[in-house]
């Protein structure tokens, strides 16, 4: 098997969805760029322009044309450059393609895929560099995903291409390139919607999703290397959320920290906690803790390491809970 990173995992993925004629690839940049992060290079070239659309800089356009490729029996894939630049096109997400099902009975649906890179850490600031999942969570009839490896990744979006509802699909723009994996070259999917159990432990359960899968099992392994025994999740996919093997982790352990890029108010680390306290509250041995991004706009490069979540704030807020 090749070894990949992120996003050479998911060009694989896009260039056996492209096999299917079916299937096309839309966004700013995608074809004769090749993407601004590459993952959709050389498409083009292979699938010619009317499959691999380069559009222009309107993302209300992009996700609109998406629309209406998709409830006429197409199966588009929309490229959004930035999570922060998504923001024209929501009126499309929550007004057309999370109510089409619903609005029309069941009569038609939009089987798309919403690719949004995402996440601060590469310098960028702003809209270039935002964590607003939570916003799409908060739009009921669009799953939303969000892989943290190159396996996970390609298979993910297998699955999401294959789904017969909208999914807005996460990619963690620090994760692109950072680590690599053995993935197989031929078509496999990961199932939307299940968790990863990635370490068995019973002193404390540290969950995060994303972005931030780095810096909880580089904590995980400094907490280990002390003693601790760490139960880790990957959520993986926030809609659907597997509360199961979240909560099941919570009453093995009794001490939880969940771990997000996002701001810290409404975030869907919120989610995950209330979730718990509402299930298994009686499981728990001292309060859940949240590591998050601040209540701010990212800061410019010189103060963005400031506000993402560290591997040191992780294993200080495991230890708060180790000490409760």
């Amino acid at each position: 098997m090749p070894e990949m990173n992120i996003a050479q995992a998911l060009n694989s993925a896009l260039t056996i969805a492209l096999e299917d004629d079916n299937v096309v690839l839309i966004g700013e940049d995608v074809g004769a760029t090749g993407g601004v992060f590459r993952v959709s290079d050389g498409l083009q070239a292979k699938y010619g322009e009317e499959r691999v659309i380069d559009a222009p800089v309107a993302e209300s356009g992009i996700v609109g044309a998406a629309f209406g490729m998709a409830i006429a029996g197409v199966t588009p894939i929309a490229e959004i450059q930035f999570m922060g630049f998504s923001y024209p096109a929501f009126d499309q997400v929550i007004n057309h393609v999370a109510r089409i099902r619903n609005r029309s009975r069941g009569r038609f649906t939009a089987p798309m895929v919403i690719r949004i890179p995402y996440g601060a850490g590469i310098g960028a600031a702003e809209h270039h560099s935002e964590s607003a999942e939570a916003i799409y969570v908060q739009s009921p009839g669009v799953k939303v995903v969000v892989p943290s490896t190159p396996y996970d990744a390609k298979g993910m979006l297998l699955a999401a291409v294959a789904d017969p509802d909208p999914v807005v699909f996460l990619e963690p723009i620090r994760l692109y390139r950072s680590i690599k994996q053995d993935i197989p070259e031929a078509a496999y999917t990961v199932p939307l919607g299940a968790a990863a159990h990635l370490r068995e432990g019973t002193d404390v359960s540290l969950i995060g999703y994303g972005s931030m899968m780095r810096e909880v099992n580089a904590a995980a392994d400094q907490l280990i290397a002390g003693g601790v025994s760490v139960d880790v999740i990957d959520v993986r996919s926030l809609v659907p959320f597997d509360a199961e093997l979240v909560i099941d982790s919570a009453q093995r352990t009794g001490r939880v920290v969940i771990v997000q890029e996002a701001p810290r108010s409404a975030g869907f680390a919120a989610e995950i906690a209330t979730q718990i306290q509402e299930k298994a509250l009686y499981s728990l041995n001292a309060p859940i803790e949240r590591v998050t991004g601040y209540d701010i706009v990212v800061p410019l490069r010189r103060a963005e390491k400031h506000f993402v979540p560290s591997v040191d704030k992780v294993v200080a807020a495991a230890k708060r809970t180790l000490s409760a």
